[in-house]
């Protein structure tokens, strides 16, 4: 019988990537996605896409709304920064698109998801290789959390059961995930990396997240599949 398991679905890359490794090591998971007044929604629509064609038991949206405490480019009227090369990121600066907690905030939503459903394992799809630098992104957190989590539940109180925090992808780079995507049939012209997509939903090609999409695309010798508002080589 498959076991329950909570996976973070943003409908981007890393994230769909770790549906398809969290249902090959034969959990059952239950997608939860975000409605957090994030500039880039229509990755709520990818979401959709993923689970549709991936599977799931079953998929959430929680509704919250970040847009009262702002402090992002993602949930405020910032400008997202744009730039014409990967090379023009700077890693040991935390940047403007950081959103201020959103990630113990949505872990921390799994892990009462987790509990309803009786599941003991989460899935996110954080990276700590080809990324922008957040802080609630390193191994370091990833662990405090997990140890968190035994101590904030009544499994972990009881002693029944422990939970574990799973980042499947935290030490691969952009190529590397989606490699492993690829060979586990994800279709990644139906996902949503970009920070500052259009009215169509096209992406980019000039925010962080674009550019390390299309940096491991690249190297792979691909073309990324998913549509962008200029034509890429």
């Amino acid at each position: 019988m498959e076991r329950p398991a909570i996976v973070l679905l943003s409908g981007g890359l890393d994230s769909s990537t770790v549906l398809a490794i969290a249902r090959a090591q034969g959990f059952s998971p239950y997608a939860l996605s975000f409605r957090y007044g994030q500039r880039h929604s229509v990755e709520l629509q990818a979401a959709e896409r993923v689970v549709r064609t991936q599977g799931a038991a079953r998929h959430v949206v929680a509704e919250i709304d970040l847009r009262v405490f702002g402090g992002s480019a993602l949930t405020s009227h910032v400008a997202v920064p744009k730039r014409d090369s990967v090379d023009e990121i700077d890693s040991d600066t935390i940047p403007v698109t950081y959103v201020p907690a959103r990630n113990t905030i949505f872990l921390s939503y799994a892990l009462a998801y987790a509990e309803v459903v009786g599941a003991t394992d989460i899935f996110t799809g954080v990276t700590a290789v080809d990324y922008s630098g957040y802080p609630d992104c390193r191994p370091e957190y990833m662990r405090a959390f997990e140890e968190m989590a035994n101590l904030a539940t009544k499994a972990g109180v009881e002693g029944t059961t422990r939970l574990t925090l799973h980042s499947p992808l935290i030490e691969m780079s952009k190529a590397d995930i989606i490699r492993t995507g690829l060979d586990l049939g994800v279709d990644y012209s139906i996902t949503s990396s970009c920070y500052d997509p259009d009215e169509q939903g096209r992406a980019c090609a000039k925010c962080d997240t674009c550019l390390l999409r299309l940096k491991g695309f690249a190297e792979l010798g691909q073309s990324d599949p998913a549509p962008y508002q200029n034509v890429i080589a």
